[in-house]
């Protein structure tokens, strides 16, 4: 005898059994991949080494003791003064800046927020490259700029203090009678002096590592300072603006192109330049070796601490602002004449 099984009790058991397998097929749901992480803080290293030429430049002028026993003493010290190109003077500065900026932890946080989203840091890289006061409203600019400032100044008010002390000396060092000599192959030396200031600065090794690791954000310079409220000169603006840029991870070799841009300042360019020149001609006229000692404090040392000294934004010594002629320097070194005094009238 056959068992008949009804129809309507077979027909769960085959929808259980479909449903279980639909279930055994249906892939895992899909998890959104997590967002790129924000590139790391990075500058170039060839904008490391601009940054580098300048402060060695700094290091080893400021050095420069104004104490000189004979011609060759003057003629080495001469050597180190001349070397400094223009342009890269203030290219460097301004790439100085930018390490010294990184410094700030307060500045770079502020910067690293736009750094997450990739839509957004772009945006930022792309407004402080068109305008690079764009990065003065930033969030801890301020503090930044101070360090800035205090480094930049501070280290120019030592150059020129060091040429004042040098300039003096060349009245000083009169009374020893090999500094009324005249200058040996003063044809030569002049053009060394335009080879040295026309070429290429180099930083020096154990210099270049100490920024590199600077501009990672490592405490390494040891600058302090307080808050300097705006406005900035052009050259903290554009110190700032490559430190933003390096901080958002688009100042490497990749953008080195683009943010070589703004290390370019005419201004400090042009004063650094007419320091320049005004050494070539003192250099020119010059013949007894105290002129030589003359010439190195006031032109090299002074004049160009002076430049720095405005990039820095801070405010220029007077007696930076008499800078006598290449001819008044061999007739004797001319001052500013004291105003002769009022004659009493007589009663």
């Amino acid at each position: 005898m056959l068992l008949r099984i009804p129809l309507r009790s077979a027909v769960p058991a085959v929808l259980l059994a479909a449903a279980l397998a639909s279930c055994a097929e249906a892939p895992p749901p899909r998890i959104a991949p997590p967002p790129p992480a924000a590139p790391s803080v990075s500058l170039s290293p060839r904008l490391v080494e601009m940054a580098s030429a300048y402060k060695s430049y700094i290091d080893r002028t400021t050095a420069i003791a104004p104490t000189f026993s004979d011609a060759d003493s003057v003629q080495r010290s001469l050597t180190t003064g001349v070397a400094s190109e223009p342009t890269q003077m203030a290219r460097g500065a301004i790439a100085y800046a930018a390490v010294v900026a990184l410094q700030d932890r307060t500045f770079v946080e502020g910067v690293r927020v736009y750094a997450k989203d990739t839509a957004q840091r772009r945006q930022i890289a792309y407004e402080i490259l068109k305008d690079p006061a764009y990065a003065v409203g930033i969030q801890g600019s301020a503090s930044a700029a101070g360090l800035v400032i205090a480094a930049l100044g501070g280290e120019a008010q030592r150059l020129y203090d060091g040429g004042k002390a040098v300039k003096q000396s060349a009245y000083d060092v009169q009374k020893q009678p090999w500094s009324k000599g005249d200058i040996p192959a003063r044809e030569a030396r002049l053009a060394n002096a335009k080879s040295a200031g026309a070429s290429a600065m180099r930083g020096d090794v154990e210099q270049t590592a100490r920024l590199q690791q600077a501009s990672t954000g490592s405490p390494t310079l040891g600058v302090t300072a307080t808050t300097a409220s705006p406005p900035y000169t052009p050259t903290v603006i554009r110190g700032l603006a490559v430190a933003a840029l390096a901080a958002l991870g688009e100042a490497g070799d990749a953008n080195f192109d683009q943010v070589t841009a703004l290390v370019a300042e005419p201004n400090t360019g042009q004063c650094m330049n007419m320091a320049k020149l005004n050494l070539y001609q003192c250099l020119a006229v010059a013949r007894p070796n105290y002129e030589d000692v003359f010439c190195l404090g006031q032109h090299a040392m002074m004049d160009t601490g002076r430049c720095m000294i405005r990039a820095a934004g801070l405010p220029e010594p007077y007696e930076a602002r008499f800078i006598p002629s290449a001819a008044s320097v061999a007739k004797g070194y001319n001052q500013p004449k004291k105003p002769a005094p009022k004659k009493k009238r007589k009663s």
